[in-house]
């Protein structure tokens, strides 16, 4: 079969493909066309994501096509050691350590440590929203793609100004791994992600030579390394950063934009959380079960792996489709129906499961949460444009709007359909 998520259907209603896959009578299936083994039952994806010993993480990172000869020879020059996603135990186990250590991954750490940036970059945004009330804005490039991007630059302790470039290579890493860029385009992504990779390399060396004792991430990072190889190199630190300027804003990106096609879609959703902010943590956790940001994550097989009938032959690469998963009717009930009020909406696979579960979840959700608040607060009039028809990047890995046009009206859709006084 042929999965095709570059085109036709996967662009507009990927959910559709997934409900042919899972409603089928195979457990796995062979996608010819991107030469990946698709494991879409919940049980199975959550086993794969959980079983780094027989599901590496060691290609994860690695383009799904064969990439032409000149843009290869470019990305081979990118000397960056695996840390987080494309990395197994050991170094794994010791880099993830780093990370907990220097990186608030619980909800009680992040609002702790983050919650008032968050919540300032909010603010700014909100006001810039509020500022061009009567005239209709793009929510991706305007809002939702700029908040994580925003707040993980400063996290990281990043230039300001850098901000565009960091934007523009991570968007290019994306497309280059899980997109289908030509050969000139190949090229020209390659040679992004390695001027992005020296970039980090230059963020963790001017901390070293002018002191780390501040409260950014590479600062953090530096003093948990002590100067000790063993615990972190350097070029590790940088990694991570590597990592996290990319990690930490697309998914958030994604999972805002998604959050907000979904409430404003059905204006009574929107209208309720005007109405009851409380119901805004649920609504957000609907949405990461319903269209995650990231819905194919992928793995090769070390030995052969046996699934219900099918055996994928050891050294094959899997894409595991944590959408379907999601929409899995083994395990939700009415599973392409959303309804923020289920009572196993928190069995989603969005944020991944076992060893790689990822660290910046609670990060994500504060920040999808803040944003909706904020919002429904100060524009409680805010609507879809009428001729909006949502559609994603061609991408087979990372779900990404491609735009949200709003009117942005700061008066409650209620209040506009009372009389007014003269």
């Amino acid at each position: 079969m042929e999965l095709r998520p570059f085109s036709g259907t996967y662009l507009t209603d990927p959910a559709a493909i997934w409900r042919d896959l899972l409603d089928g009578p195979e457990r796995v299936h062979y996608a010819d066309d991107l030469g990946l083994w698709l494991i879409t039952k919940h049980a199975d994806v959550r086993t794969a994501l959980g079983d780094s010993e027989a599901f590496s993480n060691a290609l994860t990172l690695m383009p799904i096509y064969d990439m032409c000869p000149e843009a290869l020879s470019i990305v081979m020059q990118i000397d960056a050691p695996p840390t987080t996603a494309a990395a197994d135990a050991p170094t794994h186990t010791r880099t993830r350590r780093a990370l907990r250590a220097t990186f608030a991954n619980t909800a009680a750490r992040v609002n702790e440590q983050y919650g008032a940036m968050v919540r300032r970059r909010v603010d700014e945004l909100v006001s810039r929203l509020v500022a061009r009330r009567g005239t209709v804005v793009d929510l991706v490039s305007d809002f939702a793609a700029e908040l994580p991007l925003l707040v993980i630059v400063d996290l990281l302790g990043a230039p300001p100004e850098d901000v565009p470039a960091i934007k523009s290579w991570s968007d290019g890493q994306i497309a280059l791994v899980w997109g289908q860029p030509d050969p000139a385009e190949q090229v020209r992504l390659a040679q992004g992600l390695l001027d992005f990779w020296r970039y980090c390399q230059r963020l963790v060396a001017i901390r070293v030579r002018e002191g780390h004792d501040g409260d950014d991430f590479i600062s953090k990072a530096l003093r948990y390394r002590g100067g000790d190889d063993e615990i972190l190199t350097e070029d590790e630190v940088a990694s991570l950063a590597f990592n996290l300027l990319v990690a930490g804003h697309e998914t958030t990106s994604g999972l805002i934009a998604h959050s907000l096609d979904n409430a404003l879609s059905v204006s009574s959703r929107w209208e309720r959380l005007v109405e009851n902010p409380a119901g805004v943590p649920a609504f957000i956790e609907e949405t990461l079960r319903f269209g995650p940001a990231i819905d194919g994550w992928l793995r090769v097989t070390t030995r052969d792996v046996a699934i219900g009938e099918t055996t994928i032959p050891a050294g094959s690469r899997c894409l595991l489709l944590l959408g379907a998963a999601n929409r899995d009717s083994g395990v939700f009930a009415h599973p392409d129906v959303f309804d923020p009020h289920r009572a196993d909406g928190r069995d989603h696979l969005s944020f991944g499961y076992g060893p790689h579960f990822c660290i910046g979840a609670a990060l994500a959700r504060l920040e999808a949460q803040v944003a909706l608040t904020q919002l429904t607060a100060a524009v409680p009039g805010l609507r879809l444009a009428p001729e909006h028809v949502s559609s994603f990047k061609p991408n087979a890995g990372f779900r990404a709007h491609h735009a949200l046009p709003v009117f942005v009206e700061t008066f409650a859709r209620v209040d506009e359909r009372a009389p007014r006084a003269a």
